[in-house]
């Protein structure tokens, strides 16, 4: 098969990834025009936020079956795409930038994953699980009425306008592709008198973690997510509501057949779709550089409960759909 070189210039450096010449990044239309944005948005904010507040856990697909697997070499040469801070200090203590993503699931019923903002050019960009951007009960297509929340102080809504997966997922449902980042339009919140009001960009108003490729396995990752439902054994331990933070050591991972190069890390969540891995994180700033995005939780031991959560390995699949998304500009809906 031909080989395509694309290099990423990542903050002064390069990742050279090596892809098939074929496109490998598949790209999803969501709210592709300001007034399909509107749309969403209002479905979101209306009734003070009651769509929002109706809205569940996402967890299809979210328990699975995996196994330690013997480490692997990244295809890669480690990159780093340093962080940014907002332009104004956001109070707190939790990262900011993590929050969740909204949608309409298969069942026509709200739901959520937890979903990042990260570094890109123009600083509009959301990075989550590539099924909590796909409807991977679908035969195809995304999930509906798209948007994400910060956390911090920042009461906006930021409605996506196109999302880029690796092709292996968006086609075969590849878990070692189930990674996506997505574009979103300017924030909004919504006046009392009904009108629309921009917030500005994402990363302006919540900074944007870092990132990181091709990295080596076995050092600590800090999780960053909303866990929520019951383990194995029965015991509920999280509500979904709060942002909760775990730290973890990674290693390689499988998931029977079908996924072949997972990292896992030991982590207490149950379920929690998206959840955030950073690595470097500084409690001081709340950033460091993401790497792994929960897709599933497992309990290795069989003791009943959760132990490990499951990301796609950061590696050169995953830097090309970056890639694709890091330069679309979006702007505002109104």
């Amino acid at each position: 098969m031909k080989r395509a070189l694309i290099a990423l210039a990542l903050a002064g450096s390069a990742v050279v990834v090596a892809t098939p010449a074929e496109a490998a990044v598949a790209a999803v239309r969501l709210a592709n025009t300001a007034e399909v944005a509107q749309d969403v948005a209002r479905f979101w904010l209306a009734d003070d936020g009651a769509n929002l507040r109706a809205a569940t856990p996402y967890t299809v697909r979210s328990a699975i079956v995996a196994q330690r697997a013997p480490d692997f070499t990244p295809a890669g040469k480690p990159a780093l795409m340093p962080p940014l801070q907002p332009l104004q200090p956001v109070e707190g203590e939790a990262p900011p930038t993590v929050g969740k993503v909204y949608f309409i699931g298969s069942d026509l019923q709200p739901h959520w994953c937890a979903g990042v903002s990260v570094r890109s050019t123009y600083r509009n960009t959301v990075a989550t699980a590539g099924h909590c951007l796909i409807d991977s009960e679908a035969p195809m297509g995304a999930l509906w009425k798209w948007a994400f929340v910060p956390g911090g102080a920042s009461p906006a809504l930021y409605v996506g306008r196109q999302g880029f997966t690796p092709y292996s997922y968006e086609d075969l449902r590849d878990p070692d592709g189930d990674v996506s980042f997505t574009t979103v339009w300017n924030g909004v919140t919504l006046a009392a008198d009904g009108a629309l009001v921009d917030a500005g960009r994402l990363a302006d108003n919540v900074g944007a973690q870092g990132l990181a490729f091709n990295q080596p396995l076995g050092s600590t990752r800090e999780l960053f997510g909303f866990p929520s439902g019951a383990h194995p054994g029965g015991d509920v331990p999280y509500g979904g509501q709060d942002l909760e933070r775990a730290a973890g050591t990674t290693f390689a991972a499988t998931w029977l057949a079908i996924g072949n190069q997972l990292v896992g890390v030991d982590s207490p969540f149950t379920h929690s779709l998206g959840t955030t891995w950073l690595r470097g994180y500084s409690p001081s700033t709340r950033l460091g550089y993401l790497d792994g995005l929960t897709i599933g939780v497992s309990d290795l031991d069989g003791d009943g409960r959760f132990d490990t959560s499951v990301s796609a390995h950061f590696g050169p699949e995953t830097a090309e759909a970056f890639a694709a998304a890091r330069n679309i500009a979006s702007g505002t809906i109104i």
